[in-house]
């Protein structure tokens, strides 16, 4: 399985940005998926988590600015950032909970990260 994230570039403070994870490979289902970001030298944090219920959860500090969003038919979660802030500047990771096929069935749940897209705020 693989997760190929895109959309990261270089945007003004307050503009708008979408990114976009695809996953790819022996997919039988996907539970949460989400989107962490992180700076040089500190952890990498939460930004937004989906289920595939469409329930979603929210760094507190982009609660009102970013939506998460996914379509199950295209195995795709989407970040939607508008108003972004300077603050906001990181690398910017997805993740996914994938169940693949397995000769009997399917294999037990693993956690699977994206490449990482760049998102630079600045003036």
């Amino acid at each position: 399985v693989q997760l190929q994230a895109s959309g990261g570039g270089l945007v003004q403070p307050g503009g708008s940005l979408r990114l976009s994870c695809a996953a790819s490979g022996n997919i039988f289902s996907i539970n949460a998926m989400g989107w962490y970001r992180q700076v040089p030298g500190k952890q990498r944090d939460l930004v937004a988590t989906i289920t595939r219920g469409s329930s979603a959860n929210y760094l507190d500090s982009v609660k009102g600015r970013f939506t998460i969003s996914r379509d199950n038919a295209k195995n795709t979660v989407y970040l939607q950032m508008n108003s972004l802030k300077p603050e906001d500047t990181a690398v910017y990771y997805c993740n996914a909970d994938v169940r693949s096929y397995s000769s009997g069935g399917y294999d037990p749940i693993k956690n699977y990260w994206g490449q990482g897209t760049q998102v630079t705020v600045s003036s």
